[in-house]
This record gives structure tokens, sequence and C-alpha cells, in this order.
């Protein structure tokens, strides 16, 4: 099965990136395209070098990709791909041979584990499985794919061949002779690069390998690791390239040797690095890129960005990215450098903000909003929110402590509403605007806690909370395409708060003329149908209804009653794409069933955390993007992160632009990677998620708005203490008086 699904989407790739640009104008050192290399295949998803792992990184990439091997020798001289040279870090040949451990000096320190050249061919070939050693990556895999020889991964005919020889000193010592393995390898399979962090290795290579036909590359370690030949370390080496020409065409380098990462993680500014090897005649290949790994901040975890980096900007491009996952720099090479945003199209999916551009700046704020504009979103969004003295606010939630600072002032606040939320909260209509003004916003990640991974921390508290009259004049003076206004605890608020949140909307949208226009879309959005009724007299609103619980089916009765109070519904992502243990199962019919009642679909949340992403979409925002818009046709996509969005559906790769493109990006087909996953290792199947009712759908009429009763002046012992005094004073005087009297 999963032969022929990367059988098809081999074909599909090559059909569609067969032909290359001639308008771009690059700045490697030969003025091609950078090259994409796929570091023992597409190891983030498979594990290294595995067969599938082979033909996957040749389905989904460029039509030239470069497949790397990391060479090791077992016993016998037969050479194998790992990048581990402890094979129990990436097999489970621990189980297999419990006594087979040894400890070695390897560049001068001691490694214990099992090692190729203990074993022979045959001995890991017919017995040993293949595992995934990074925990966010698929482990269902493990243990059902066999090791693969140099020989292996040249059969599946790559465009181009990477082998690199990690370890040529400690074979050597060992008895083991890469170069002669070498030499047979390039005059029996041909390689067209051969890599080492070894110059003496690159040295002896020089003189037994075709130039013409074979690159040899100097592979640079930590700066302050020690190169074995010359017992320098890399960082001195670095500081002479020129030495490097002699017997090398190339470098490798990580990648914080060009863009430096400075402590707060945010990056610094570009070395020279590439420039100076290019003025030299060296190629510069970057390596260490992965969808899966944290970066800095400054990519807003969207991995096409930190490619985009590398290979286009106004200084330099490196010739080439390694990197576990060949797709991201595929598109980000075919698609996203150097060409220009292109206008939306007629029907394209609209780009629609949670809190603004919520993943860099705080939510609802005017750094947010702002930030949302400039990276390309269609529709700006607030959530309206109701202060004790009825001002009307942007802001995500009507509980106040998650995106503000209202915990460190007003905690005495605290109270539990279980009509609104279980946990306790500190809620708007308690505070006044006054006090919500004296509050500073706070950008939070919602996987910050559980996976690490922060929000840009410089902006946390910046930017100030806007009023809904400030929201929708913004929204006017940029002349953005639309807005969303969503509106929730209406009717909780109108009999315990006495605060009317639907007239505030309707009286801030008619004063800023948003019902007497059609240029701008305006979007009502509830999860209430008796919120939208109040909004369907005015034709130049669009009402959505927000169905936030799961379903897996919007039979026709529903439907019909959705289409009573809604033009749209926004839909959680897993209605329309369900998961389980990170893999997705199927694609719905909800979207199919809303469209044949002429019901648009907008879908949420969508964010560029890696951790939020199914298997299926590689890790890379941009697939899932490609999913809900390309391949399942929604009809907006609700983000946090507008700018990946903007990308995708303003480039010529986005089938909805221009499918002349050399290259396409081709959506998930959602189930087909767990169909490869074994039976007996799959897991089992979670309980069906209901379908939609009627009873999810129509909500009871709003209650009137009821002003709480107001509570009896308390009576303080202060002022009590006060009136005590005064009286006493009247009684003293009047004994005075009464005295005067007397005595005349």
């Amino acid at each position: 099965m999963i032969k022929y699904l990367l059988l098809v989407s081999l074909v599909i790739h090559a059909t569609l990136a067969n032909s290359e640009s001639a308008s771009k104008k690059w700045l490697t050192l030969n003025g091609q395209r950078p090259s994409v290399i796929a570091r023992g295949g597409f190891s983030g998803l498979f594990p290294e070098s595995s067969d599938f792992a082979n033909q996957m990184a040749l389905g989904t990439s460029v039509h030239d990709v470069v497949v790397l091997c990391n060479l090791q020798l077992t016993k016998d001289g037969v050479g194998i791909c790992q990048g581990d040279i402890r094979l129990d870090n990436t097999t489970n040949i621990a189980m297999l041979f419990e006594k087979g451990s040894k400890t070695y000096k390897v560049n001068g320190q001691d490694l214990t584990g099992w090692f190729a050249l203990d074993f022979t061919a045959d001995q890991l070939l017919a017995n040993v499985s293949l595992v995934q050693n990074i925990f966010s990556r698929p482990s269902a895999f493990d243990g059902m794919l066999p090791m693969s020889t140099v020989d292996d991964v040249r059969n599946s005919n790559p465009p181009a061949f990477w082998l690199n020889v990690q370890y040529d000193a400690f074979y050597t010592e060992n008895k083991l002779n890469v170069t002669n393995y070498i030499q047979k390898a390039t005059r029996l399979q041909g390689v067209n690069y051969i890599s080492s962090p070894e110059i003496g290795f690159l040295r002896r290579t020089n003189g037994v390998v075709n130039k013409a036909k074979t690159k040899l590359i100097f592979v640079f370690l930590d700066k302050k690791a020690t190169e074995p030949t010359t017992n320098q370390t890399y960082g001195s080496i670095l500081g002479n390239l020129a030495t490097i020409k002699t017997f090398a065409s190339g470098i490798v380098v990580p990648k914080d040797y060009i863009w430096p990462v400075n402590a707060a993680n945010y990056l610094d500014a570009p070395t020279s690095l590439v420039n100076d090897a290019h003025k030299l005649g060296l190629e510069v290949y970057a390596s260490g890129f992965a969808n899966d790994f944290t970066t800095s901040y400054n990519y807003s975890y969207d991995p096409s960005a930190e490619y985009l980096q590398f290979i286009d900007n106004s200084q330099f491009s490196v010739d080439g990215l390694i990197t576990d996952f060949p797709p991201t720099a595929s598109e980000s090479v075919a698609c996203f450098a150097q060409y220009p945003d292109i206008k939306p199209t007629k029907g394209q999916a609209l780009i629609i903000t949670h809190n603004g551009a919520s993943g860099v700046n705080a939510g609802s704020t005017d750094l947010a909003y702002q930030q949302a504009l400039e990276d390309g979103a269609d529709i700006i969004d607030c959530s309206v929110q109701m202060s004790k003295d009825g001002v009307a606010f942007c802001l995500d939630s009507v509980d106040v402590t998650g995106d503000t600072t209202a915990s460190a002032a007003f905690m005495s606040l605290s109270t539990t509403i279980p009509e609104i939320q279980q946990p306790a909260g500190i809620f708007s209509f308690d505070l006044l605007w006054s006090d919500i003004q004296t509050l500073q916003p706070q950008l939070t990640s919602p996987f910050e806690n559980k996976g690490g991974l922060p929000r840009n921390p410089a902006n946390k508290n910046k930017g100030k909370f806007l009023t809904l009259a400030e929201f929708l004049e913004l929204a006017r003076v940029k002349a953005v395409t639309g807005i969303l206004i969503n509106i929730e605890n209406a009717a909780y608020l109108a009999s315990q708060k006495g605060l009317d949140i639907v007239s505030a909307v309707n009286t801030a949208l008619s004063n800023a003329t948003f019902d007497k226009q059609s240029t701008q879309k305006v979007l009502i959005q509830s999860d209430d149908t008796s919120v939208l009724s109040k909004f369907q007299n005015v034709p130049a609103y669009t009402r959505v209804l927000y169905l936030k619980d799961e379903i897996s089916d919007a039979p026709k009765t529903p439907v019909g009653e959705i289409k009573k109070y809604a033009d749209a519904v926004t839909l959680p992502r897993f209605s329309i794409v369900p998961t389980i243990d990170g893999f997705t199962t199927a694609t719905t019919k909800v979207v199919n069933e809303m469209h044949a009642a002429n019901i648009s679909v907008y879908v949420t949340v969508l964010r560029n955390e890696f951790v939020t992403l199914a298997f299926d979409y590689f890790a890379d925002p941009t697939i899932e993007i490609a999913t809900y818009t390309s391949g399942i046709g929604v009809d907006g996509i609700i983000t946090e992160y507008p700018a990946t969005a903007s990308r995708y559906l303003r480039n010529p790769c986005s089938s909805d632009s221009m499918p002349e493109s050399s290259y396409s990006i081709i959506p998930a087909e959602a189930g087909s990677l767990l169909k490869t996953v074994p039976e007996e290792t799959q897991p089992p199947a979670s309980s069906p998620t209901p379908a939609l009712d009627v009873a999810d759908v129509v909500d009871p009429p709003l209650p009137a708005v009821t002003k709480p009763a107001s509570p009896p002046p308390a009576t303080s012992p202060h002022s009590s203490a006060v009136a005590n005094i005064a009286n006493l004073v009247l009684s003293l005087v009047a004994i005075v008086v009464f005295s005067s009297l007397s005595l005349v």
C-alpha cells in the first residue's frame, strides 16, 4: 500500500516539478537554484534512510532532490546508511543482541553502545529493524523497516546521491578502510557528493575520485570541537577558508554559523561566511534544518520562514539546504523564494484572524491587528466583551486572566460562574473600562507549558486594547477586506448583568456606517442563533454560526435549521479532518453537506506550532492550510498566523493561483498515512463523534435586559462613628444652651 501511495505522489510531482522559472536570479555561487538535500530521505517522518523515507523524499520534493546517506561500515566492510554511530539509538539492536554492547574511543571520547563494525551485514539486515529516535515524530513505524545499505539507497534512483563520512579515523583505527570503500562505490555506483568533517580523509579521497563527477565537501562541526587530522578547532579552521579550497569544492556548516541566534533566541546579524566562501569559489550548504526543532522566535514557528532566511535575502543565498523535511525545503525554494505576492483571486479562501496576528503579538491589541494587516489578512476579528460600565471592547475571552495582567491587581474579584466556564476567573463585566485600561496585554501560548513553545517573549506585554469603536475605525481607515465580530454570553449578560451586548454591537456598527455599505465584508459570528437573528434585517451582514463542539456529520434537518439563522458556519478542525494519535483518519462530509445548502464554511483555529499538526502535514503549517483550502475547499481559515496563510494563498504554487507553476504543494490525503501502519500497531479506534442535531443549533430567545438589583447601601463602622460623634456634639450643645437659659 505504501509503495503504491508513494508512486502516485512521485508521478504527480514528477509531472509538476519538471521546469524552473528562468526569471529567477539566485545569489548562489553558480547562480542556480539552491539544492534540497534530504538527510536520510524523509527522516522527519520515517526512520532515517529506510526505504519508506527515501521513496517519500523522492515523491514529495523538487525533481532534483539530493538524497544523503550517513555512512557506517559493518564488520565485513558493507556500507549501511545510519546517522548515529551507535546503532542502539536508531534501531532495536539492543533487544536482539543483548551482549553486543562495547565501548570505543571515538574522536577522543569514550562511547558505549552497539556499533556496526561489530556485526556482519547479514546479521544486521536480516534481524535489525529501524526506530524513530526523536519523540516528536511518529513511532508507529518502529520495528517494521529494515536497515538500508548504500546500494539500497542508490537503487531507489535518486536524482543525486550524497555520501557523508563522519568517522573515517574511527574506522581506520579499527582496520576498516573507508577510502577503499569510497573508491569502489564511486566507480560502480556513482556518488555526486562526498562529505566529511575530517581533512585527512578528504585529502586522500581527492586522489581517488573523479572530481568532475563527484564534489568533495568539508563539514564543519561545533566551533569548539576538534578536527582529528589537524587537532585544530573547527572555529579556528573557519578563519582559513582558502586552505579548504585546496581539497574541497564546498563546505557544510551548521545554520548558526550563518545566522547566529542570541541567548534570548532571536536572530543576530548574519555573518559574512557565505559571501567569503563564494569569493573563494566554495559552495556553502547549511545543515540542521527540521520542522520539529525549536528555532528562533523570528520565524514564528513557520519552517518555511527559516528556509527563506537562508536563500531569499538581499545579501546572499546558500547553495543547498540539508533537511529532515525535504517537502518544506522544496516548497520554500521552488514556490516561496523570489515570488512577489499575487492578488487574491475570486473564490479563494478568506484569511481570517483569531484575535489579530495573536501568534506574534498579544491578542486583540492594536499591534496584533496592525501585524495582521501587514501579513495579508483579509478579515480581522474582534471578540466583543463588555465592561461593568457598558464599554464594548475586543478580547478573546470574557475571563481576562489569560490575556491580561489582571490576576496581579484584581484577584479579589475572582469568582466562579458555571454558566460561562467551570474554572474561576476574573470577568470583564466586573471591571470598569478605566480598570481594564490599567491592565497590560499578555501574549500567551497554548503550548508554552505542555510543549515548551512560548511565543515572541519580546512582545509579551506590548500593545493596547481597543474599544469596539476603535477597532471599527481601524478597519475603516485601513480599508480591510472585512471584519468579523464575535458575540458570546449575550443571554447571561442581559439577564444577570444588565448589559445589552447585541445593542452595543449594532450601535457601534451603525455609527461606523458598516450597515450602510457593501465594500467591506461584515461577518457577525455567534454560537447563539438568537443573537444571529437580531442581525437578520441588515443585508450588509453575513451571519456565522459557531459550532464549537466537534461533529462527524451534518444531516439535512439541522443544516436546514442553520440556514434559517446563518449564511456560514465556523467549525473546529477536527469536525472536518478528525485525528487519532497524531494521524488523520478521514475527511468528513460536513463541508460538502454545508455547501449543498449554500452555507459557507470557515475552519478554526490554525496555528504554526508543530505540536498541533497531524503527522500527515509533515510538521508544516502550509500543508495543513493547503489541505483545508485547496484540498477540501473551505471558504475561509481562521488563524493566529496570517502571514503563513498569505504566503501560500498569494503564491503561484497555490493550486488556486497559478496551476502552471513548476511545483505544486500537494494537500494531504486524510487517512492515507495511517493506512501504511500495520493494523496490529494502529491506535485503537476512538469513540464515534456525534452527528449534528437540531438541539445543537437552535437556542431559546434572548432574555430581556434586566438591571441587577442594587444592594442596600452598607453602613461602615467609620460612618457610624462619625454619626455618633455628631450626635454627642449636638447633645452637648443642647445642654449648654439649656444651662444658659436657666441662668438667665
